[in-house]
């Protein structure tokens, strides 16, 4: 295959591996504890966010509940209908990480979720895992097509995120009386994430497809994980707080 072809697979493979670990762990297992985990599977997962995108999860779950604390009003922190959604597309990332580093939010948002030794020692330099994480690529592709790939990554994981505050909670279905809406297409591409107005309706619930039409590309693999005693599931089916809309 030529390294050129090779690198643009790798950086699309490498951004659907740091958003299924964004969707499943960060989001469902932690934000909302709609998966336990595993011991082993959640230090997983805990490396591959590291080396991938160099998030700290207690600053993401705590930034993630004050949006739900907040949806679409004043303390949202990365609202489209405070700040416009081409504006929180654009600068999601800046967005998350002023909100994270204010003082308060972490504090408050995610005391469930503190720093432990790991943290300490390793998970809180993210540096130091984004450093491991290009060094791999580059042992995998070489320097060139190392940055290739590694761009292609940052563009993918930074837009598509940015579109799940952004673009689904401005455009698309909404089934539910809730802000946010539903984008298949858009969860395809995020392991389920487009299914918002469901995650809205439900935000306890493991699996984000509720009806008919609808797929979720991470449940399968929460199935998977159960079935082998890694996972526990909080509810098999959705207990929907939100009457559907008439019509």
């Amino acid at each position: 295959m030529p390294a050129p072809v090779l690198a643009v697979l790798v950086g699309i493979v490498t951004s659907q591996v740091a958003n299924f670990a964004t969707t499943v762990y960060l989001h469902r297992a932690l934000a909302h504890r709609a998966v336990t985990l595993s011991a082993g599977v959640a230090f997983g997962f805990r490396v591959i966010i590291w080396i991938s995108t160099g998030i700290k999860p207690r600053e993401w779950v705590a930034v993630h509940r004050r949006h739900h604390a907040f949806t679409d009003v004043e303390g949202d922190p990365h609202s489209p209908v405070l700040l416009g959604w081409v504006r929180v597309q654009l600068t999601n990332a800046a967005l998350y990480r002023r909100a994270a580093r204010d003082g308060v939010t972490v504090g408050r948002y995610a005391r469930d979720v503190p720093a432990d030794r790991w943290d300490r020692t390793l998970f809180d330099r993210a540096w130091l895992g984004l450093g491991i994480g290009f060094a791999l690529l580059i042992l995998l592709l070489g320097p060139l097509w190392a940055v290739l790939a590694a761009a292609i990554h940052v563009a993918l994981y930074l837009s598509l995120n940015a579109s799940i505050n952004a673009v689904t909670h401005t455009f698309g279905a909404r089934p539910y009386d809730n802000p946010a809406t539903n984008l298949q297409w858009l969860a395809w591409l995020t392991g389920g994430e487009g299914l918002h107005n469901n995650h809205h309706a439900a935000p306890t619930s493991a699996r984000l497809a509720f009806r008919r039409g609808e797929y979720d590309p991470s449940w399968p693999f929460i199935r998977l994980l159960r079935r082998f005693g890694w996972a526990r599931v909080r509810h098999d089916r959705p207990p929907v707080r939100e009457p559907a809309r008439a019509g």
